[in-house]
């Protein structure tokens, strides 16, 4: 049985022997192939094929990110252009209720001074009409004194026989202090008038300069209003390119990011892969090694025990 044995493990030795040797020539083989494959251009080519790929999806990378850094400067310069627009909106709003609060105040300035026209025009009419009071009251001062006159000029000639009572110093004198009172009254007359008329073109002027400031303030409404309505169009146009630039920026940064987990489940699959091959393979090099290591010392075990059996009977 022992014999039996030793020829077994003989057996057994010699296939590990010719296994071992059959891995070794193998090993070899292997080694030379590699050798061979790292000499060879092709293996060159692949190997600079491998690093273009890698450099190019680098680049692409690189250039993805130039995109996405240059998409968010364009991003924040819009921002701040729709800042400066609302800033601008805000600041038009303001003119434009500053434009309508003097509007308003220039409108509540001509109705008063077309009040002050109404007034002025009743207070014309009215100087007319005491201007006309005035006259009729010459005309009849006047009509009275021609009246007096002429009873005078009758008392004068018949009294021109008696010329001891008659005094032309007091005729003289009356017809003087009438000649003044006419004066006067016209002179009163005359400024009067005349303040009337600088009145009245006062009142026109402030009237005209109050539909002149009312024109002027609606013409700067309504341009305010134009500038408003621009402004509002260019704040759409940028907020639909800016909305436009963020659907872009997305559906590439989506793209990017979609490619390079792609790209990075593929290598990280092959290093799966890769890792289970290592592992399957050192694994059956660790079994391999441990049955070997086994076999041998069972197999040293036996020649030792062979061994100290053909020693005793020597002994």
């Amino acid at each position: 049985e022992e014999s039996l044995q030793m020829w077994d493990l003989n057996k057994r030795l010699e296939a590990y022997l010719a296994r071992v040797k059959f891995l070794e020539e193998e090993n070899e083989v292997l080694r030379a192939e590699i050798q061979s494959t790292k000499s060879s251009p092709a293996g060159d080519s692949w190997r600079v094929k491998y690093e273009e790929e890698l450099r190019a999806l680098r680049d692409a990378l690189d250039h993805a990110f130039r995109e996405k850094c240059t998409a968010e400067l364009a991003r924040d310069n819009l921002y701040e252009e729709v800042q400066q627009v609302k800033s601008r909106c805000q600041k038009e709003q303001a003119a434009r209720e500053e434009a309508k609060k003097q509007l308003s105040l220039s409108r509540k300035e001509l109705e008063e001074e077309r009040r002050a026209q109404i007034w002025l025009k009743e207070r014309a009419v009215q100087l007319e009409k005491e201007v006309e009071a005035l006259l009729e009251v010459h005309e009849e001062e006047k009509a009275g004194l021609d009246q007096e006159i002429a009873s005078f000029s009758h008392s004068l000639e018949s009294f021109r026989c008696a010329p001891v009572t008659f005094q032309p110093v007091e005729v003289e004198d009356y017809s003087k202090r009438l000649s003044e009172i006419w004066k006067g009254a016209v002179e009163t007359y005359k400024t009067e008038v005349s303040q009337l008329e600088g009145s009245l073109c006062q009142a026109k002027e402030n009237l005209w300069k109050a539909v002149e400031d009312n024109q002027q303030s609606q013409l700067q409404l309504q341009h305010l209003e134009k500038d408003l309505a621009g402004l509002k169009a260019r704040k759409e146009m940028l907020e639909e390119s800016l909305a436009q630039q963020w659907q872009e920026q997305r559906g590439e940064a989506e793209k990017f990011q979609a490619l390079a987990m792609e790209a990075l489940e593929q290598e990280q699959q092959s290093l799966r892969v890769q890792i289970a091959r290592v592992l399957e393979d050192r694994q059956q090099l660790m079994h391999l090694k441990m049955s070997l290591s086994l076999e041998v010392a069972t197999y040293r075990t036996l020649l030792e025990a062979e061994s100290t059996r053909l020693q005793m009977p020597a002994g």
